[in-house]
Parts: C-alpha cells; structure tokens; sequence
C-alpha cells in the first residue's frame, strides 16, 4: 500500500461571504509581489531609481498573464474547443492554465513598452528581474498542488504526492504521483540562487543574467515536463513542452555566448535609468541650495551682530582739547563780566 507523504489539499478555494478566495490566484499574486521586490532591490544596486521596476511591472504584468493563458488555450485546445467543451472555460484562468513560454514572451512585450515610457534599456531590466521571475514561477507552482494539476508519473517513493479527483469528462483519479510542481519548484528556487551567484561573481549584463535564466530553467523544465502524464501533444516521442524547451535552450546559451564576446560586463550605472539620474541632480541641487542659504543665513547674522553692538557701544568722548576751548572762554567771559558791572 502507498503512503502519501504528501496529502493533496482538501480544497483549494475559501470563502469570505460570497467572494471566493483562489489558492492557485493568490499563489500568482504571491510571485508577483516578490519579483517586483527583488528586481527593485537589484535594479536600484545596479544604479535605478527605486519605484522605476514597479511602473514597469503595471505593463509587463497584465501582458505576461494573458500570454501565459493564450500559450495555454492555443496548445491545449482540445481542452476547451473539441465537441462537448465548453469554449467559455478558457476564459476561467483561475482554475489554472498558464504557460510560462507565452508568458514570459508577451510579458517582455509589456516589459519593453514599460522600459520604452521610461527611458530604460530592456537587457538591464531583464538582468535585475531575472531572480524574481524564478521565484514567482516557484511560487506559482503551488497554484498547481491546490488545484491537483500537473502531477507525475506512478510512484512509490515516500515523498509522493496523494491525488483524488474527478475530471470534467468525470474520470475518478486516485493514486500517488509523482509531485512535478514540487520538483519544479526547488529547481526554481535553484535557478534564482545561481543567477544572483553567478551575477554577482561575473558582473553580467546586457540581458546575459536573462539568458542564464532562461537556460537553467529550460533544463529542470525538460525532465519534469518528461514525467508529466497528463494530456499533451507528443512530436516524435517528446511532448510539445520538451521541444519548446529545446529550442529555448539553445537560443538563451546562444544569446549568453555571442553577447558576452560583444559586450562583456556591465551596462554603466548611470545610463540605464535617466529617473535616477534626476534624483542625484535634484538632491544636488537641494544640497548646493541649503549650503548657499547658510552662508546668507551666516552673513546676515554677522551683518546683525555687529549693527548690535554699534547701538550698544557708548559714544566716544570729544577730544579734551577741542571740549575745554569752549569752557575756558566761557569763564574768561565770566570774569571780565565781573571786574566790569554793569
């Protein structure tokens, strides 16, 4: 008899009064807000200004999830448009369904229109957010567990993965699995660890820290998309995801190579984000403005100190020899007045 060591959750919605409240969303929503904090720290230690990797975020975002969701429907679309589906389900992404090929495609679309708003170089971008991306794909994979998509091949091993559930076309599966969004998810958590390594140590930019991403992640994605069983199409004995991830490979070591032969290291600080640029300038001028009143504020006190100290100071005295002419005259006068009365 199989043991679960990991039991699948009872339920993967709850509900405050009328509003439900999804797993698989808020693990989305979870990833999200950790790129967005990682890629802000790194982007402002490469020399960005601090808010510039959210307002990017507000246009890659919302591209990246749709392009997640049409790579699900255009490649699974017998799920939702073969005879007896129900086309209107594809529109139910909280019930899972995002692939992450078209959702890093079409979310760079948003990245690239963000960065063109804000004077910012696409490749720089990339780099900072690349960690994060990994993280939110390793978060997101949890959406999967609550949802019990996307699990494995049989197993016995004692971290399999307990699955009961029911398909739309009402197919009862029951069983240990094997636990791919665990898989995927450490191996996630992996990739991010290697790229800020591999950053940091080898200074990469121009879009290189992207492409190791990209790299490492297509090769944990190749094996676990091998011991997935659940339904996809399969050319020349591998699934479509394999193939993709291939191609993807090659590509990212191929950009990775090339790029790093053209322009090593990395962009110059104080060209990738003119928002931060303005700041320094700013808080210059602020600084130039405060030294200048001061010495106003200095002079105008010195100016004051001594106007001060002129009221206070007593008058000098006449000179003795010009205050006694006038008294000696008078008492000459006096005595002449006095040997001659009148």
């Amino acid at each position: 008899m199989d043991i679960a060591y990991i039991p699948s959750p009872s339920r993967g919605v709850l509900y405050l009064g009328p509003i439900p409240l999804r797993a698989y969303a808020f693990c989305i929503i979870l990833g999200v807000v950790v790129a967005v904090w990682l890629g802000s720290k790194r982007w402002v230690a490469r020399g960005g200004a601090k808010h510039t990797v959210g307002d990017i975020a507000v246009w890659a975002v919302p591209f990246g999830l749709v392009g997640g969701r049409l790579y699900h429907v255009i490649t699974d679309h017998q799920l939702y448009f073969a005879e007896g589906k129900n086309p209107w389900n594809a529109l139910k992404i909280w019930e899972g369904g995002l692939g992450i090929w078209g959702a890093v495609a079409l979310g760079a679309v948003g990245a690239w229109i963000g960065c063109r708003r804000r004077g910012v170089p696409l490749p720089a971008y990339a780099d900072a957010i690349a960690p994060g991306i990994a993280l939110a794909q390793a978060l997101g994979r949890w959406g999967n567990y609550f949802n019990q998509e996307l699990y494995g091949r049989a197993t016995t091993l004692p971290w399999g993965l307990e699955i009961h559930k029911t398909l739309p076309d009402g197919e009862v599966v029951s069983g240990v699995f094997h636990p791919t969004f665990l898989y995927e998810s450490v191996w996630d958590v992996a990739v991010a660890l290697l790229v800020i390594w591999a950053d940091r140590r080898f200074k990469l930019g121009h879009g290189r820290a992207f492409a190791l991403y990209v790299a490492a992640y297509t090769v944990g994605r190749f094996w676990t998309e091998w011991l997935r069983i659940d339904e996809a199409h399969v050319y020349f004995g591998l699934r479509l995801n394999d193939w993709t991830s291939i191609v993807v490979f090659i590509g990212a070591v191929a950009y990775f190579v090339i790029v790093g032969k053209v322009r090593p290291g990395r962009e110059d600080p104080a060209s990738i984000d003119p928002a931060a640029h303005e700041t320094a300038d700013d808080g210059a001028e602020d600084k130039a403005g405060d030294k200048t009143a001061g010495r106003t504020a200095e002079k105008t006190a010195g100016k004051t100190a001594e106007v001060k100290a002129a009221e206070e100071k007593p008058s000098r005295p006449l000179d003795e020899n010009v205050a006694a002419e006038p008294a000696a005259a008078v008492a000459e006068k006096t005595g002449e007045d006095a040997e001659n009365p009148i």
